[in-house]
């Protein structure tokens, strides 16, 4: 079983990200707005349990984080993807290193870098398009998340809820 860790911002942010998501990202239909805690990873079935109960764990022991969004960026040159930047924080790279140890143990794939995307598979044109224009405007938002939600991965690709837990720390 594929599964994934995420924060889901409030439906504002979400609403905002997904005004531009619509029109430039082609994985548009397949999850909603989100920061990536843990990316996709391999479960056995068999252990799933025990990986639900450390998330529990690490949801109790951890307060609820402070979001920050603060402009949209790039990964231009290396992917033409176009993200709202979230700012890091102890927190957050906090919990991404508890979800990448114990019964999760790995090594992330990238270095985190918290974001949630708005744009992807994007030619160059348009990437710097979007990018110079979205840059006049001003994005911030400013939020409490109060729960991790562990996603699942359905053969077409889509991604579903599989539980949430509440940030109780």
């Amino acid at each position: 079983m594929k599964i994934g860790v995420v924060l889901f911002p409030s439906k504002q942010v979400q609403d905002f990200a997904n005004s531009y998501r619509k029109r430039y990202d082609t994985k548009y239909a397949l999850i909603s707005p989100h920061v990536t805690i843990k990316e996709r990873t391999e479960v056995a079935e068999e252990d799933l349990p025990k990986v639900l109960e450390y998330l529990q764990q690490v949801a109790d022991s951890t307060k609820p984080i402070q979001l920050k969004v603060d402009g949209v960026r790039s990964f231009a040159p290396t992917n033409n993807v176009l993200y709202l930047k979230v700012l890091p924080t102890r927190e957050l790279s906090a919990l991404q290193q508890r979800l990448h140890e114990d019964v999760l143990s790995q090594s992330p794939k990238y270095e985190f870098l918290p974001h949630i995307t708005i744009g992807q598979d994007l030619t160059d044109a348009e990437l710097f398009d979007v990018l110079e224009r979205m840059r006049m405007e001003q994005v911030h938002f400013e939020e409490t998340i109060t729960r991790m939600a562990v996603m699942y991965e359905l053969e077409n690709e889509t991604w579903n809820v599989y539980e949430t837990f509440r940030f109780r720390g």
